[in-house]
């Protein structure tokens, strides 16, 4: 699995278990999932371009470094997307974002798009696509592929779950894209979510069935 990167910090494990916990409420989950995007863009973006600029201490002037924010651009995938993106722009408050709208037709599995919406400009931009669960990637890989269009200056994919199955169909469509997760489970089973999984991350996030 080349090119995935695997964030085992102890306080992202500690609280993605309470967060597979089936009796975790509506708001403890989303909670936890804030915290966890939160942590997770430490390392997403540690080798973000810095730049140089002038500025005054209290004591003297100094050449400090500083990112570009508006640079990046946090891409949701709709609907589940939006629960780390509100912990990623937390610590990225500058960024841009932009919504890519899919859904898994229940008898194919395969990803239908409703709805894109991205910043202008992309080609100067470093995308991060969001979206708790890579399961068979179908979506995440429709997801890059309408986002290649706009041809950005590079692409991250990040996700709280994967398996070894949505790790496969990504890179084997984007080759190029390193994947960014919390946990890779076991396998997915016949309805095409991951085992042992969490459940249904959006349901789970909006306290919907």
């Amino acid at each position: 699995m080349s090119n995935v990167h695997l964030l085992d910090h102890p306080l992202v494990q500690h609280k993605l278990t309470l967060m597979r916990r089936k009796e975790a409420s509506t708001n403890s989950f989303r909670r936890l999932l804030n915290e966890i995007s939160m942590l997770m863009a430490y390392e997403v973006t540690r080798d973000m371009a810095m730049q140089d600029i002038e500025i005054e201490t209290p004591l003297e002037p100094m050449h400090a470094k500083v990112i570009d924010g508006k640079k990046v651009v946090l891409v949701s995938i709709l609907r589940a997307g939006t629960g780390i993106l509100d912990g990623m722009l937390s610590v990225i408050p500058g960024a841009r974002v932009g919504h890519i709208g899919l859904y898994r037709d229940p008898k194919t599995l395969t990803a239908v798009e409703y709805y894109f919406k991205m910043p202008g400009e992309m080609e100067e931009r470093d995308a991060i696509v969001v979206d708790p669960m890579l399961a068979t990637g179908n979506s995440a890989v429709a997801a890059v592929e309408r986002l290649k269009e706009l041809n950005p200056k590079s692409i991250k994919f990040v996700c709280l779950l994967t398996c070894p199955e949505g790790v496969k169909t990504m890179q084997e469509a984007h080759p190029d894209v390193p994947i960014y997760t919390a946990a890779i489970d076991r396998e997915l089973n016949s309805h095409g979510y991951i085992l042992p999984g969490l459940g249904d991350a959006g349901d789970r996030i909006f306290g919907t069935k």
